[in-house]
């Protein structure tokens, strides 16, 4: 018999999604039977699993220690205890409280796992969190410390975590209802010298992970909507700001490749012949673009901390040398 104590963490959501993710090997089959047959209690009375937790519950698992091993993840939910110091100490931390984290991606490293055995984001968190002692690898069975808002491998830049289940569910919201502004920063191949505010409709190709862009909505698109500002214009190129509106996949690369100002380093919508150039100059193998800073609304209720909050995140020496040059 196990006794699981219900934590801030666990605290708000349905019982049998807790118990999904504690067992998470087992099928919901198993576990809505175990309930049924009161082999799992909640205070020890008889549960649904449509109850809502709240801090203090008891849930009670009257099942042999070798039945809960078989259907729950390995208790090492973390990195390798030789690994995790490393991973740990290369996050680089923008702003920190109880219940967020705020990151600055480098190129490269995926947000999230896209196979088993890939290292993300979410492995480096997990490994600062753990090194720090905020979160146990036992705690790990029952809640995950996760990113609210995604870039590409190959986009740095702000990455947004919740480290608490609160912190998670509200920034996400916040992300969800645009109520966070979102700014990039990039350098475009030709010369953009008045701001666009420009609107149009997106259709995205699943097969080869690619989408086109068009001033008409077609079966399958969304509407998308993004605002550029010219902060410095070269002889063939400018510097950007980019205000995200919606946020679409290649939303960004694909809108301004459409309107003529493809992004430089950007293989799959820009100008080929100009990235073959910067690569052999600059090494550059990738879009140049950064996820350069995050404005949160003055009053911000449910995480007080964020109310005004703006955050940056440095260009990369790359993008850096490569503005000197052109800019």
């Amino acid at each position: 018999m196990q006794t699981i104590r219900i934590e801030k963490n666990d605290a708000g959501q349905r019982a049998d999604k807790f118990l999904s993710k504690y067992l998470s090997k087992a099928p919901k089959s198993f576990i809505y039977k175990m309930m049924r047959k009161k082999n799992i209690t909640l205070n020890k009375k008889k549960m649904t699993g449509s109850e809502h937790l709240t801090g203090g519950d008891l849930i009670q698992m009257f099942l042999s220690d070798e039945t809960i091993e078989k259907f729950s993840e390995s208790k090492s939910q973390g990195p390798a205890v030789r690994d995790q110091k490393a991973l740990a100490g290369k996050l680089q931390v923008l702003y920190e409280d109880e219940d967020v984290l705020f990151v600055n991606k480098p190129c490269g490293l995926l947000s999230q796992k896209a196979s088993p055995g890939d290292i993300s984001l979410v492995e480096y968190l997990t490994a600062y969190l753990l090194e720090k002692g905020e979160i146990t690898p036992e705690e790990l069975r029952r809640f995950r410390p996760s990113i609210c808002n995604r870039l590409d491998r190959n986009t740095s830049g702000i990455v947004t975590a919740g480290k608490s289940l609160r912190g998670l569910q509200v920034l996400s919201g916040m992300l969800k209802d645009r109520s966070v502004r979102k700014y990039y920063r990039t350098i475009v191949y030709g010369q953009m010298k008045e701001p666009v505010r420009a609107c149009g409709f997106l259709t995205k190709d699943e097969q080869h992970n690619k989408v086109s862009i068009s001033s008409k909505p077609s079966e399958g698109s969304v509407p998308i909507e993004t605002e550029y500002v010219p902060i410095q214009t070269g002889a063939k190129h400018t510097l950007l700001e980019v205000h995200l509106i919606t946020g679409r996949t290649h939303q960004i690369r694909a809108h301004l490749a459409s309107l003529g100002y493809p992004i430089i380093g950007d293989y799959k919508y820009g100008n080929r012949r100009e990235n073959d150039r910067l690569k052999k100059e600059f090494g550059l193998t990738h879009q140049l673009l950064h996820a350069y800073r995050m404005e949160f609304p003055e009053e911000t209720a449910e995480l007080k901390k964020l109310s005004g909050l703006i955050v940056r995140a440095e260009l990369p020496k790359q993008f850096e040398m490569i503005q000197k040059v052109y800019i």
